[in-house]
């Protein structure tokens, strides 16, 4: 009995023994089921979270990109432009408007210029020969009637009765010369003036208004006002 009891505890313990080894390696079994994420859920989910960075590419810090250099378009330079100014009855007088003015600009410049004017309304008895219009001119002075004889030019020995700027008044002098019996005429009487410019330099920056401005300004002051790029100075200026 005792060595039957012993042969059946041996029998357990071999077939313990040689059962575990028999019997594959156990594998955990996962409970639920495991899907690896695909490449372009990784890309979606990089995008939203930043900037993709390459394989190989290092990207920018936030203090990198902050002090970035910021590209601002220079602004013009200022140009050398020519001011005329005018008119003045002297060259002292231009003078004087310059240093009012300030003296603006390196050097200035006064010109003397001939100017055309409108012509006046001249009533006039036509040219006549020598004796005749000599005859005429005596009558009238006797007669008190303002007028002088024309000695020189293609109006010589015509007999002047009168210049005006307004063509009405001139009408209605000739009205009154004709109710006198005197055979006068209309025409036109060409006149020059003798004025003077002031001009200087003056830098300015195109394109920003300073120009526009300038001639603005002046524009209530003056009768001419000329403002453009200097092509070089063919006179000397004075000096301010």
């Amino acid at each position: 009995m005792r060595w039957f009891a012993l042969v059946l505890l041996l029998a357990n313990a071999a077939l313990w023994l040689f059962g575990d080894m028999a019997v594959p390696e156990r594998v955990a079994v996962v409970s639920e089921r495991q899907v690896l994420p695909r490449v372009a859920d990784l890309k979606t989910r990089s995008v939203q979270n930043g900037p993709v960075k390459e394989a190989g590419e290092s990207m920018p810090s936030e203090q990198e990109q902050a002090i970035a250099p910021v590209v601002v378009p220079s602004a013009p330079d200022p140009r050398l432009h020519c001011v005329r100014l005018g008119w003045f009855e002297s060259a002292e007088s231009a003078r004087s408007t310059y240093r009012n003015l300030g003296s603006p600009g390196k050097a200035y410049e006064v010109r003397e210029e001939e100017r055309e004017m409108p012509p006046l309304h001249w009533v006039i008895v036509p040219p006549q020969p020598d004796d005749q219009a000599l005859e005429l001119f005596r009558d009238l002075q006797r007669r008190g009637i303002d007028s002088y004889l024309v000695t020189q030019g293609e109006n010589r020995n015509a007999i002047s009765l009168g210049l005006f700027e307004s063509r009405q008044a001139a009408e209605s002098v000739l009205e009154e010369k004709k109710r006198q019996n005197l055979n006068a005429i209309l025409a036109n009487f060409p006149r020059n003036q003798i004025s003077y410019a002031l001009v200087f330099e003056h830098e300015l920056t195109p394109g920003s208004g300073a120009v526009e401005a300038v001639e603005s300004e002046y524009a209530d002051n003056f009768d001419l006002v000329e403002i453009r790029r200097c092509e070089g100075v063919a006179t000397a200026f004075e000096n301010p």
